[in-house]
């Protein structure tokens, strides 16, 4: 779908500036394969809880809104191509980011983890419940990284293409770990499944609701959970740098929705515990 975005120029004598009026209608991009935070149903319908959150954000902001899947790798070319207006697919802030588009305030903190087999070797990777910030000092990041490097060692792990995970598993753990890149996160899962692979990273969020679930009931958490440094400063919607005045209407959207307790009741419904 195309951008329904209204611009209106207004000619200032004194700097010859661009106004923006408030849009009417936008478009939203979302994976629709990251369960569950976007996915689509079996009936194709998208779902989850970006799904949920961009509706409520659009009628907070009083626009219509259309929300469209579009694969993951495609999605800030698409963006930039003007295609849709904006992007909620569980995105994470990063510099690398903010220097080809802009972005909301965060609605969400971001975190990754390993999923492996409850009963596999890798159960007990060092490091369980401690959390490695990788932007704090480098010699204790270098410290804690260190012995799991170690059990790692020999090991396959997947991630998505094109994610945080795969760059910090390069930048980190290049040497230790065979990396395993997948267009989806369900493709690594369904590979763990099988045993093709001996553990997965993704975004703990994602990990935690997906073990609720009967089909990974033998498989867990391992290892430290990871923030700051590659992982960059949250989760936000994506936008162009041009659209300075739908950013000014998702941040303040954001804001209320955080405020009254939204963002928090959609974390529970969707991914069973809290983004607090």
């Amino acid at each position: 779908m195309t951008v329904a975005v209204l611009l209106a120029t207004a000619a200032v004598a004194t700097t010859g500036a661009v106004a923006q009026t408030k849009p009417t209608a936008i478009t939203i991009a979302t994976e629709g394969s990251y369960e569950p935070w976007n996915f689509t149903s079996a009936g194709g319908k998208l779902e989850g809880l970006e799904v949920d959150l961009a509706n409520d954000l659009c009628a907070r902001m009083g626009v219509t809104c259309a929300i469209v899947a579009q694969d993951w790798d495609g999605l800030i070319p698409a963006l930039n191509a003007r295609k849709f207006d904006a992007i909620m697919a569980s995105l994470i802030v990063t510099e690398k980011r903010l220097g080809v588009i802009s972005f909301s305030e965060p609605y969400a903190p971001t975190s990754a983890a390993f999923m492996v087999e409850k009963s596999g070797p890798l159960a007990k990777l060092p490091g369980a419940n401690s959390t490695v910030d990788l932007g704090g000092d480098p010699a204790a990041v270098n410290a804690a990284l260190a012995p799991v490097a170690a059990a790692l060692k020999g090991k396959s792990i997947g991630a998505q293409t094109g994610t945080k995970n795969t760059d910090f598993l390069d930048s980190y753990l290049k040497g230790s770990v065979t990396v395993r890149e997948y267009k989806t996160t369900e493709q690594h899962d369904l590979d763990l499944q099988a045993g093709r692979i001996d553990g997965v990273m993704a975004q703990k969020s994602s990990l935690t609701a997906l073990l609720l679930k009967p089909d990974y009931k033998n498989y867990t958490l391992a290892g430290p959970t990871f923030v700051g440094g590659v992982f960059g400063k949250g989760i936000a919607v994506g936008l162009r740098k041009d659209d300075a005045t739908l950013k000014a209407m998702f941040d303040t959207a954001i804001q209320a929705a955080k405020a009254d307790g939204t963002i928090e009741k959609l974390a529970q419904k969707w991914l069973k515990t809290s983004l607090n």
